[in-house]
């Protein structure tokens, strides 16, 4: 590894990083819109379509972002998986089309709009799982070359515990990420009965996501031992993992600050979550180095031309410079506006 390998593979998961804290949020509030849509005294529906409504734009940006990266700071790295992903990845970009369409015309065919929020509620479950495949694939298990081809092996993938055990992963953290956020979204617009929908929701899917984690973890043991083995150098990242998980759990027992005799700090566990996943995708990634496809491409056989990385690292410079700011602004009007917070669902 190089250190310029190395800061381009950081620049990419970082990318991948936020784009799965917010498209898990963004996908598990398309399928929380869908569950409660017959549930009106809760309002839950109307909250998750507040805040679906701004945000699953501003996530496809980060996913463009990924790709980019992916294709200009690794290039060898990015034909093998293109081969390998071409059916997989084919799927998750007609999913996307159709669930953004739909989100769209949800919007003006009135007539439609429930058959819309399913479609978009199903989509918006099925999405994460089929994208978190691309983490096991990366492990080298499922992979054969075929005559100097790289070919994914869908027989030895789809009887996999740890590829179920991954998918499993990416659902119940999508709706618990998504209920969670939507937990505190309800809080500060000052609807009570959401906030107790999502709390309670959260507080259930929590322990189920963790759960799943150490799945993967038992799981990967048998089927990707070197990874394991990796890992397991990075047990203090995943000790504080868990530890800001029980941070979060005991914050939604915490009294309210905003709300007498009401329950739950949601934004003090959305923090906690958000650090929880940071720590572990940092033992993840660390592990998983210097291999991005096991045991073929290496971040240094991949990587472009040092010049072409240095040009590319200063127009990423810039336009982080330039979005970032914009995002805050984004952020803070979307959790702060009175008027957007207040609406009623007409």
């Amino acid at each position: 590894m190089t250190a310029d390998s190395l800061l381009a593979i950081t620049v990419l998961w970082g990318f991948v990083f936020i784009y799965a804290v917010m498209a898990t949020m963004d996908f598990g509030a398309g399928f929380w819109s869908m569950i409660y849509i017959n549930k009106e005294k809760t309002n839950a529906t109307n909250i998750a379509n507040r805040y679906l409504s701004p945000t699953w734009e501003v996530t496809n940006v980060f996913i463009v972002a990924i790709v980019i990266a992916l294709v200009s700071f690794f290039p060898g790295t990015t034909f093998i998986l293109g081969t390998v992903l071409l059916l997989p990845g084919s799927f998750i970009l007609i999913l996307l089309a159709l669930r953004s369409g739909f989100l769209v015309f949800s919007h003006v065919a009135k007539d439609y709009e429930k058959a819309l929020t399913y479609v978009s509620g199903i989509s918006g479950f099925i999405i994460p799982a089929l994208l978190m495949l691309v983490l096991p694939i990366t492990h080298g298990e499922y992979i054969e070359v075929v005559n100097g081809v790289h070919q994914l092996q869908f027989g030895a993938m789809f009887t996999s515990p740890n590829i179920y055990a991954f998918m499993a992963f990416a659902i119940s953290s999508t709706l618990f990420l998504s209920s969670l956020l939507l937990a505190d979204y309800s809080n500060v617009a000052g609807e009570p009965e959401a906030y107790r929908v999502y709390r309670r929701d959260a507080i259930i899917l929590g322990p189920i996501s963790l759960l799943m984690a150490f799945l993967i973890m038992f799981t990967l043991k048998n089927e990707a031992n070197w990874l394991y083995t990796n890992m397991l150098e990075y047990t203090p990242f995943l000790i504080g993992s868990v530890i800001f998980f029980v941070i979060a759990g005991a914050a939604m027992f915490l009294p309210s600050k905003k709300h007498k005799h009401a329950i739950g700090r949601p934004r003090l566990a959305v923090v906690a979550v958000t650090i929880q996943y940071l720590l572990a995708s940092l033992a993840y990634g660390r592990a998983h180095l210097p291999y991005m496809i096991y045991p073929d491409v290496t971040i240094l056989s991949g990587f472009t031309h040092p010049d072409t990385f240095r040009a590319l690292i200063i127009t990423y410079l810039v336009g982080f410079l330039i979005l970032f700011p914009g995002f805050i602004y984004f952020w803070k009007l979307f959790m702060k506006d009175k008027r957007y917070l207040k609406q009623n669902e007409s």
